[in-house]
């Protein structure tokens, strides 16, 4: 297939191929003016901020154009066959699943795997912080009648007691009430990015199954966690009925997810996902990136980990840098920069082509991506420190 101007804005909008934080084909990330007025050199800019990897919008045909020429049957018809088929295997067998369907949306995702599992027992078990309760404004309890229990206020994961304590309110007494699911996002943007440890979601899996209850992973930032100690997708997946994975978060789609799971429960999904409207007519301009971006995946954000890792390492030994990392974080941390290190900054950042969130108080919340393996240590520290 060839791809020009025409089919191109036919095919995918424009403005959704732009940079994660806007700008059109610059890189400003919520930089400081002086920082973010220059175009910035797209090949070998780090954005310390962020989960994916900075693309500008005036490169992204050209990315999809060379994507289809490796791709000669990557046509889909109504997300059937093509490169979506192909993205769909993949993850299956990345996720440890039976069946995986592509889904335009996470909200969709997550709300289709809800109304699956919990069948007649609308009853979930959710984290207050998470994106299911906190985002998806009441979409399972508008649309399938679903009631959510919020648990862990304020924290990315409940204790075990927690969720014994809520699954026993619901199920004993003289009005039970079945535990349709309980869901489990990991890692947490509303908690900096916390992720629940493996061995957390196996002790949550064992008390779960004891009492015949099944486990949904919003897991859109799953790939994220690669690196951390313990932690292998396919191992932390098999703890779950259903696994939603991003694709426009880190892995350089426009758009879209996936919903993965037993054979039975996805040939259900898809015909919800048509009910519920999100059977578009084409899926390759989504699935061919994100193919792109999978091969290698859990090695390179394992690398990304380590590089964030050293990074951080370096600024704590800085005099006039302080860093506050996040409990079983996966790619955040708040640096705190002293004012006489500030000085300068802004022209620093700017030659070396580094961007960073937007300093408030002297504090800045970094976040590694794929583009921190363009620079060495040294390099960074250099722009940031001095």
């Amino acid at each position: 297939m060839t791809l020009n101007r025409r089919t191109f804005l036919e095919a995918v909008p424009i403005a959704s191929l732009g940079l994660a934080a806007g700008g059109g084909a610059r890189a400003q990330y919520g930089a400081p003016p002086s920082a973010a007025s220059a175009p910035a050199d797209m090949d070998t800019l780090v954005v310390l901020a962020g989960d994916a990897l900075p693309r500008g919008m005036a490169a992204e045909p050209a990315r999809l154009q060379a994507l289809l020429d490796k791709h000669a049957k990557a046509g889909d018809s109504y997300l059937a066959g093509g490169a979506v088929a192909e993205l769909e295997a993949k993850f299956s067998t990345l996720l440890g699943k039976e069946d995986t369907v592509f889904m335009p949306t996470g909200t969709l995702a997550n709300h289709i795997a809800l109304r699956l599992l919990c069948g007649e027992n609308r009853h979930a078990l959710v984290q207050q912080e998470s994106h299911v309760y906190r985002d998806e404004s009441n979409t399972v309890t508008t649309l399938s009648g679903i009631n959510l229990v919020p648990l862990a206020p304020g924290r990315a994961a409940p204790t075990l007691e927690e969720l014994n304590a809520a699954i026993e309110r619901a199920e004993v007494g003289p009005y039970p009430i079945k535990v349709g699911a309980i869901v489990l996002e990991s890692p947490v943007r509303r908690a900096q990015g916390a992720a629940l440890t493996p061995a957390l979601v196996a002790d949550i899996a064992r008390a779960a199954r004891a009492k015949n209850i099944p486990l949904h992973l919003d897991g859109a930032r799953l790939l994220l966690m690669s690196g951390m100690p313990g932690f292998r997708v396919k191992d932390y997946c098999a703890h779950f009925d259903t696994v939603y994975v991003s694709l426009y978060k880190y892995l350089g789609a426009p758009f879209g997810g996936v919903l993965s799971g037993s054979r039975p429960a996805m040939a259900k999904a898809r015909a919800l996902r048509h009910v519920f409207g999100g059977t578009i007519y084409h899926g390759w301009q989504v699935a061919l990136p994100a193919l792109d971006a999978l091969d290698g995946a859990e090695e390179r954000f394992a690398r990304v980990r380590a590089a964030g890792e050293r990074l951080l390492a370096a600024l704590e030994r800085t005099p006039g840098c302080k860093v506050r990392r996040v409990d079983d974080g996966s790619n955040l941390a708040v640096l705190e920069i002293a004012p006489e290190r500030q000085a300068g900054l802004e022209e620093r950042l700017q030659k070396a082509n580094i961007r960073l969130g937007k300093l408030n108080e002297g504090k800045v919340q970094l976040g590694f991506n794929e583009s921190i393996l363009r620079r060495d240590t040294a390099y960074l520290l250099k722009a940031l420190a001095g």
